[in-house]
């Protein structure tokens, strides 16, 4: 048998990166068994990042021995090994660019000098403050309310429509006070963030604000500055189209 068709990397690739891809699930499945704190699973994730990494290059030398007609088993399976290896290195080098490159903060309002306040949510905390609204007009500055000449009551049943059609649980939909919390959960670990919109009467129609903030960590990497953005994006439209 010929160095090429024994090369061990191939396997190997395929046997780390499948541990790596069994790992995560684990550790999100366990964090929302309750067999775990969630920072258990956040570091079985870490460390089923670096066994990505390394089935990575073991899959690229893999190909690279393993070049040739005499090899070709060993050159798929170290292609398989690059396929498992990939999203993994991938979600991992993500998570880490996003942390680098947003602020270490994780509650965000489209008004930081009256943030819509959360009343019915189990842990119903004020806003940070000041120190928190500055880094996100920072980071963030592009945040803002969504105003439209509609009535409030329009504009709230619009939000809230688009608030369960986007399969977040309700958790208050105040038709009086015009207020809506919810919460929307992560798809692998449950992570669990809070979102309340307020709708007030203006002269000209209605504004509309949105706060949205994690339950657990202490920085979201931005993924609540995002959710408001998506969500505006998709609401605005469907207002503009009652005025029509």
């Amino acid at each position: 048998m010929s160095a090429r068709s024994s090369c061990p990397l191939a396997p190997l690739s395929v046997v780390l990166a499948l541990g790596a891809v069994l790992a995560i699930l684990t550790g999100g499945l366990g964090y929302r068994a309750g067999w775990w704190h969630f920072l258990i699973g956040l570091r079985i994730a870490e460390w089923a990042a670096y066994a990505s990494a390394v089935a990575l290059v073991l899959g690229l030398v893999g190909v690279w021995m393993s070049r040739g007609a005499e090899a070709k088993r060993g050159f798929i399976a170290a292609l398989l090994g690059i396929a498992l290896a990939l999203p993994v290195v991938g979600v991992a080098l993500q998570w880490e660019i996003s942390a680098r490159n947003h602020p270490p903060i994780n509650d965000i309002s489209t008004d930081l000098d009256d943030p819509p306040v959360f009343w019915d949510t189990p842990d119903p905390a004020d806003h940070p403050g000041t120190q928190v609204a500055e880094l996100q007009r920072q980071g963030y500055p592009d945040l803002a309310p969504l105003q439209i000449a509609l009535p409030p009551q329009q504009a709230f049943e619009r939000a809230l429509a688009l608030v369960r059609e986007r399969g977040w649980e309700v958790i208050a939909a105040d038709d009086v006070e015009l207020r809506i919390e919810a919460t929307a959960s992560s798809r692998l670990y449950g992570f669990t963030d809070e979102i309340v919109i307020r709708v007030r009467e203006t002269p000209d129609g209605a504004r509309i604000d949105l706060r949205s903030r994690s339950r657990l960590g202490r920085i979201d990497r931005g993924v609540n500055a995002a959710r408001i953005r998506a969500f505006f994006a998709d609401l605005a439209p469907r207002l503009q189209g009652d005025r029509s």
